[in-house]
């Protein structure tokens, strides 16, 4: 039986096991390699995806339970590279290996939809559950601080176009 959800935008059906985790339906079946296996038990966040907005670990998800739901990930985020978060993990060169990144960076922007000015506070308990090994949580913290303020200027130019 084919599951179907809204992937990127766009309606995807998959005819595999319910049971098995988004991840390998992401990565094996739709050749959707951003999206990492880290531990395989929701501990690192480098899996992460967005599920109806909201931050998912996609290793423990079942497909199933993505029916009928709007899926994102990191291919999904922005193409061209020009959501805030994106634009602001470049302008403060956040990767060192990079492996971790696509988790953290969906982390960020499920937080940032919600808080779109979040405190320090705010983003080490969002990104709490995402692990860098390289260590750039400070260099994170930045980049997600950055990304309020992109996304602060965007809005305000959508404001002035609108006025126009």
């Amino acid at each position: 039986m084919a599951i179907t959800f809204t992937l990127n935008g766009k309606p995807q059906s998959v005819d595999v096991s319910p049971e098995m985790p988004l991840l390998w339906v992401l990565r094996d079946t739709l050749n959707l390699t951003g999206t990492k296996f880290g531990c395989g038990m929701a501990l690192c966040g480098a899996c992460t995806v967005h599920v109806n907005g909201e931050a998912t670990r996609s290793c423990i998800t079942a497909v199933s339970s993505v029916a009928g739901k709007h899926v994102t990930t990191i291919e999904g985020l922005a193409a061209d590279a020009s959501h805030p978060v994106q634009q602001a993990w470049v302008e403060i060169d956040v990767p060192q290996c990079g492996y971790c990144q696509s988790g953290q960076i969906m982390s960020a922007a499920a937080l940032l939809a919600k808080k779109p000015h979040p405190s320090d506070a705010d983003i080490d308990d969002a990104m709490k559950g995402n692990i860098c090994r390289c260590g750039t949580y400070q260099r994170i913290r930045k980049a997600i601080h950055r990304a309020a303020e992109l996304h602060g200027g965007a809005a305000k130019e959508r404001e002035k176009a609108a006025a126009r």
